[in-house]
């Protein structure tokens, strides 16, 4: 099984209790304009290879927050029978 695969079996129950009858409000979601900004200049330090200790936890955070946001947004798409783009 793959950690994505485990990760989206783990986090099941909890979309169970977030999702019925928010389906819209999530996909409706957008970044904060600043916490995007952040995001940006991290991602270019990294390519870079100029990230901190500080700055590369930082940006691993955003990374594993983005993949929960990305995994509740599939799940909102499905159940409102929205297609993938």
């Amino acid at each position: 099984m793959s950690a994505q695969t485990a990760f989206q079996e783990g986090v099941a129950p909890l979309l169970q209790l977030l999702l019925p009858g928010k389906e819209a409000e999530v996909l409706a979601l957008k970044a904060d304009p600043k916490v995007q900004e952040r995001i940006e200049e991290l991602a270019c330090k990294s390519t870079e290879g100029a990230l901190s200790e500080e700055d590369r936890e930082e940006y691993e955070g955003y990374i594993r927050a983005n993949k929960f946001v990305a995994i509740l947004r599939r799940q909102a798409r499905h159940r409102a029978g929205v297609a993938e783009l």
